[in-house]
């Protein structure tokens, strides 16, 4: 079951892989004192990194962010769903998007073990469209 549906922004930044690139942008964060929510991230092949996340404040994150020198971040729309903990979450909002024809870009996501929600974060092909059908 879907607790919440929620059109959010999320913040890409685009950097050299190197070690302690993700601790650098974390620490850089919470010493603004904004909390991350969920992140998620990868290398690629060419020694590039894309670190994309979600935080509490994401116009004060993005500031911080350019303003320490990562001039490649940049804010994207997403969709941030607040999901029952339980089997089958996934299974359901993936289908809702298949039957509506709406391609996944881009899913990530954070969970605890009991009584909390699952959050996810979901990139389409139309994010208007998802919205309205997770709604449903």
């Amino acid at each position: 079951m879907i607790k919440s549906a929620k059109l959010g922004k999320e913040i890409v930044v685009t950097v050299v892989n190197k070690i302690g690139v993700l601790a650098d942008i974390s620490k850089l964060i919470a010493d603004h004192g904004v909390n991350i929510v969920a992140v998620a991230g990868y290398a690629d092949q060419a020694n590039n990194a894309k670190i994309m996340l979600i935080s509490e404040d994401s116009l004060r994150t993005l500031e911080a962010l350019k303003k320490s020198g990562y001039s490649s971040a940049v804010e994207k729309e997403t969709i941030i769903l607040e999901l029952e903990n339980r089997p089958g979450a996934l299974k359901d909002i993936t289908a809702k998007l298949a039957k509506e024809g709406i391609d996944i870009k881009q899913v990530y996501g954070t969970t605890c073990a009991h009584d909390c929600p699952a959050t996810m974060v979901i990139s389409t092909s139309d994010n208007a469209k998802a919205l309205v059908a997770f709604k449903k």
